[in-house]
């Protein structure tokens, strides 16, 4: 039975944020700037601004979006890398928050465990653990806090890891005292973590061995996009930002609709590109995978690092699986055995929905996996609640800016017309799909927690700007699916 709950401490807010990362300060950031009436607060479980960008600070941390799509609409990003490392990224999210005066909003320290909404209040009853418990009540829920699980990651474990002998680390908690210089170091993973790190500790003088039980697309990228340095120099900046940005999205919606439509051609060319950054001394088929291109997301290495590591002998990738751990490293099951110094576990994300938090409407459990997304952004019979979730195969901050402005022109609407809450009712008729159409296994594992998408519109999860733009940014708010209503009750 859980022990009662405390009365708040202060008046409600209009709006709580939970997260003050890349999403919930580009939230912050339109809120202020289109609801400028509206009382709100960011409630941070950490102790930083930047969120996935403060939390991982992994050797050569970066992102493999380009930073025209992954910036903000509103903030043009002017750094000369395309693709941005974690500290230039994380410095971006700060200087967007302290430009706008987000900083004095954000509750750092603040970890939300649970919400409960009340129809006869139209509130949000929110908890957070803040060195005790903190009691917070909103009108309007926006979840900014991404999808993993900041706790803790996906960490198989292999036999007889006890009788090793050297140091295994996972890179969500990297330990700030390791020194690799002159260490054997085996990096188990083959996705985005894996193909960063291993570059990164080549260069930090480490020899690497990606050890990878089946291989992933890499493509090499170069991390400066001379089109966007040009306009720089010719244009206004909010300008030269605006036509690379729409370039870069067109440029990438063609290339996974061809990849779509056409998988063996992308496959095709994709080998092609990776085999002539390898040479002919590295085998192609660690980079042949048994799927579909973008059937998971496709690796980005910046300027070629990765294969610039594996030409030069400072790195190799094997191809097989873990038998056991030994005294001195792996055991594959091909019979070989790896010598290693640090063992590092890039082996996957955990996924959380809601941040985690205990949901409840109305005194009943509120379970997000029967749940159905409308518009990618709102769940279905969850009131004045919306979250954040960016896109798989283009840049996050794309559809979390979509988002954004979706909300204040939500939070506009039911001012206008004096309504207090706002819900969608799962329609029966329409057939579910799974949330996401990934196969990854970090999608795969969280199967039962994701919510699922409907066959049809406005149910359908897109990963498409340009449709998105059209549904969220163009559609009516009252679309005869969206419902409103006084306090008092659910409409």
């Amino acid at each position: 039975m859980q022990s009662p709950i405390p009365a708040p401490q202060e008046e409600p807010f209009d709006v709580l944020i939970v997260g003050a990362g890349l999403s919930g300060i580009g939230a912050a950031a339109l809120l202020q700037e289109r609801c400028p009436g509206k009382r709100y607060a960011i409630l941070e479980a950490r102790a930083a601004i930047g969120g996935t960008w403060d939390l991982f600070r992994y050797p050569g941390v970066r992102s493999d979006s380009d930073m025209y799509t992954l910036g903000y609409g509103f903030k043009p990003w002017v750094d000369a890398k395309a693709i941005a490392d974690g500290p230039a990224i994380r410095a971006y999210i700060r200087e967007t928050a302290a430009s706008r005066g987000i900083e004095r909003h954000i509750r750092f320290g603040h970890k939300v465990v649970r919400a409960s909404w009340s129809s006869e209040e139209a509130l949000w009853t929110v908890e957070a653990e803040a060195g005790g418990q903190r009691i917070l009540r909103t009108r309007f829920l926006y979840m900014c806090s991404g999808y993993y699980d900041y706790g803790q990651a996906y960490r198989p474990h292999f036999e007889n890891e006890e009788g090793y002998r050297g140091r295994i680390v996972q890179p969500q908690f990297w330990p700030q005292d390791l020194d690799y210089a002159g260490k054997r170091v085996v990096v188990i993973g083959s996705g985005a973590t894996a193909v960063t790190l291993v570059p990164a500790m080549a260069a930090g003088g480490a020899h690497v061995t990606m050890l990878q039980r089946s291989p992933s697309y890499v493509v090499a990228r170069p991390s400066e996009d001379r089109f966007a340095r040009g306009l720089q120099r010719r244009l206004p900046s909010a300008l030269a930002y605006w036509a690379t940005r729409w370039r870069l999205i067109a440029e990438s919606m063609l290339l996974y609709r061809i990849a779509r439509a056409k998988p063996a051609l992308a496959r095709r060319r994709i080998l092609q590109m990776a085999a002539r950054q390898l040479g002919p001394d590295i085998d192609i088929a660690h980079f042949t995978p048994h799927y579909q291109p973008w059937d998971q997301r496709v690796c980005v290495v910046p300027d070629g690092d990765l294969f610039e590591a594996l030409r030069a002998g400072q790195a190799e990738v094997v191809t097989d699986q873990v038998a056991r751990f030994t005294a001195r490293g792996i055991l594959l099951q091909s019979g070989r055995e790896l010598e290693a110094d640090i063992v590092v576990m890039a082996t996957g994300l955990s996924l959380s929905v809601l941040g985690g938090a205990a949901i409840r409407v109305d005194g009943k459990d509120y379970a997000p996996n029967q749940a159905m997304a409308y518009k990618g952004m709102m769940l279905s019979d969850l009131p004045n609640s919306v979250m954040s979730f960016g896109y798989t195969n283009a840049s996050w901050t794309l559809k979390a800016d979509l988002t954004a402005a979706w909300v204040c022109r939500l939070l506009n609407h039911m001012e206008r017309k004096g309504q207090a809450i706002a819900v969608v009712r799962r329609d029966p008729g329409v057939q579910a799909r799974p949330f996401l159409g990934f196969t990854s296994g970090y999608v795969q594992r969280a199967k039962a927690l994701l919510p699922q998408q409907g066959a049809r519109r406005p149910w359908q999860v897109y990963q498409n700007y340009v449709q998105d733009m059209l549904t969220i940014r163009f559609g009516r708010i009252a679309d005869g699916v969206m419902r409103f209503g006084p306090k008092g009750r659910l409409p």
